[in-house]
């Protein structure tokens, strides 16, 4: 039986599309990005904003100079550790759980109360980039609990139809989720052997089907004509490892040095998160 106190929002995009006529269609710019290959967009980061909470942080990443294009906003609490109940079976490690979920008005199109597909895949590959950061053997019998919310997507808003740039714009949610959780796990005092950080590198292809791709560090989907391929990779600086790589894209195999060029671009982005993370945990200590 439905609920009838309830108002439901619209299933499908939360905001209305803007026509324009030819003309207009005919006289704007073409996509082109306002930054640098090399230079990721400012960042802001600051822990402690969930007081119920063992840990929390927040993240935001600056709005593109595209207009209508958002920003990404995230927030993180961390619960835990804490003892397992007594119908688990033992662990000698610390059994960790992340959950990531949108929004309802983050994306352009309407999320549902449940995760989907895509949202489970992200707490994956969070999982994955954490579990190589915490020393699990110094929390035996608990567990910890991880959970982003995702206040804003990285997405163009004002566009009427989804034009298949989400799956790109998951690269940039996951490693902006990768940060914010580190960061929460250090208010939290969960001991790791490094802070991790998120980064995404992305070859794109800007000015038409022959021209020469090229590599960018933190690539937003409507700032350029076509995305080939990019890859979102979770490192640790002091120890020069990394925890996690993803990788999406139609690249020829038979090329490892453009392999080799998104891997070294993703982990100078991560660099640069990085940066930003260690120096909000220093200004937190002072």
């Amino acid at each position: 039986m439905a609920d009838r106190r309830r108002i439901n929002g619209p299933a499908g995009a939360t905001i209305p599309p803007v026509f324009d006529d030819v003309s207009t269609q005919k006289l704007k710019s073409p996509k082109t990005r306002s930054r640098p290959p090399n230079t990721t967009r400012k960042m802001y980061l600051k822990t402690g904003v969930t007081p119920s909470a063992s840990g929390s942080a927040y993240l935001e990443i600056e709005t593109s100079a595209t207009p209508g294009v958002s920003g990404l906003k995230l927030s993180c609490s961390v619960h835990g550790p804490r003892s397992l109940p007594r119908s688990a079976p033992f662990s000698p490690h610390i059994v960790l759980s992340t959950h990531v979920k949108y929004a309802p008005f983050a994306t352009k199109q309407r999320r549902g109360y449940l995760r989907d597909p895509s949202e489970r895949d992200l707490g994956i590959h969070l999982e994955a980039a954490l579990r190589g950061a915490i020393i699990a053997d110094r929390w035996p019998k608990s567990g910890v609990d991880i959970i982003i919310s995702i206040v804003e997507g990285d997405q163009d808003r004002e566009t009427s139809q989804l034009q298949g740039d989400e799956v790109w714009d998951m690269m940039n949610v996951l490693g902006g989720c990768i940060t914010v959780a580190a960061a929460a796990l250090a208010d939290a005092g969960i001991d790791c052997v490094d802070t991790v950080a998120g980064g995404v590198a992305a070859l794109v292809q800007d000015a038409g089907e022959d021209s020469i791709p090229t590599v960018v560090v933190d690539p937003i989907p409507s700032e350029h004509e076509k995305i080939l391929a990019a890859c979102c990779i979770a490192y640790l600086p002091t120890r020069d490892e990394v925890t996690n790589l993803w990788f999406r894209g139609d690249l020829p195999a038979s090329d490892i040095d453009l392999y080799t060029s998104l891997v070294e671009k993703g982990i100078q982005a991560s660099k640069n998160a990085n940066r930003v993370l260690v120096g909000c945990l220093t200004e937190t200590i002072e």
